[in-house]
């Protein structure tokens, strides 16, 4: 038997609307927290058990101390040891974690697909700011995007009643509609893959072969399989879209900056396909139904 959720909390539990909201803003703020240990940690290839300590005197932080959000409003961004400065970049994204799953809920509302999103969502904040520090997309968070995107799309139509991968409506996938849907979405997540990480790392290869230079990282690459796997093709090619015009809007202001003007500067480019991600699973299907109809 398939199950079939709600997508309002006062339909489901009879609670205020605005209780899910303070709901999801808090569990993002928390989730927030947990990212800025990975955020650091992960790229350090240090363990993510042990308690978060002051960056100054390495006391660990007390448990009160450590909320998210309020806990550096309350020390006013001083840590209660030593008094050493803790940038607010924690409380930042601890905030940005926590507006982006609002925004989530809003688009997405109580359905089966609102964990997905929000596991994804926190998954490319995460690959963002690590990319942003180090120029690095992490094999022990690309790789479990990508696996676990094929599981649930699998999974998916066997247990929820109704479509949360859009793909599968749209052709070549909605040529397979006498296929099982879980094999039908199976082969939309394959395409997907194959459609975001096949054509960068195509684009990669041409590049290095014409120019002998790397254009393209290997975690770009595997981002995208992840991506592309989760999204779909369509969703894809329009995160890889906003990702480039983002990206090269970032490229030229950085250029701009340089006194001697080096056309070869490196940016993390993860960071900009992390931000078309998020724009499209949220926005891409009205998008991509809006430009299409100024042709139809």
């Amino acid at each position: 038997m398939k199950i079939i959720l709600f997508a309002s909390l006062e339909a489901l539990l009879g609670i205020p609307e605005i209780a899910g909201w303070i709901f999801v803003f808090i569990l993002g703020a928390c989730i927030g927290s947990f990212l800025n240990v990975v955020i650091y940690r992960v790229p350090n290839e240090l363990s993510l058990l042990p308690s978060s300590k002051c960056p100054s005197c390495d006391k660990s932080i007390r448990f009160y101390h450590n909320i998210p959000i309020v806990g550096w409003l309350l020390l006013r961004g001083k840590c209660a040891n030593c008094g050493g400065a803790i940038s607010i970049r924690y409380p930042a994204i601890e905030l940005l974690t926590a507006l982006v799953f609002c925004l989530v809920y809003w688009q997405v509302g109580l359905t089966p697909y609102l964990p997905l999103a929000l596991i994804f969502s926190a998954a490319i904040i995460a690959l963002i700011f690590i990319d942003a520090d180090h120029m690095i997309l992490p094999n022990v968070i690309t790789y479990p995007m990508f696996v676990i995107a094929v599981i649930v799309r699998i999974a998916y139509p066997l247990i929820f009643e109704g479509n949360y991968f859009s793909d599968t409506t749209y052709a070549p996938i909605s040529y397979l509609s006498d296929w099982p849907a879980w094999a039908a979405s199976l082969a939309g997540a394959v395409l997907g893959a194959l459609i975001g990480g096949g054509s960068l790392w195509l684009v990669g290869a041409v590049w290095r072969l014409l120019r002998g230079v790397e254009a393209m990282g290997l975690g770009d690459v595997k981002l995208l399989f992840g991506i592309g796997a989760f999204l779909g093709w369509r969703l894809t090619i329009l995160t890889i879209f906003v990702g480039a015009f983002t990206g090269a809007l970032a490229g030229i202001v950085v250029v701009m900056k340089q006194k001697e003007k080096d056309l070869q500067a490196q940016i993390p480019f993860g960071i900009f396909l992390g931000i078309g991600a998020l724009f499209a699973m949220l926005f891409g299907e009205k998008v991509i139904t809006w430009y299409l109809g100024m042709f139809a």
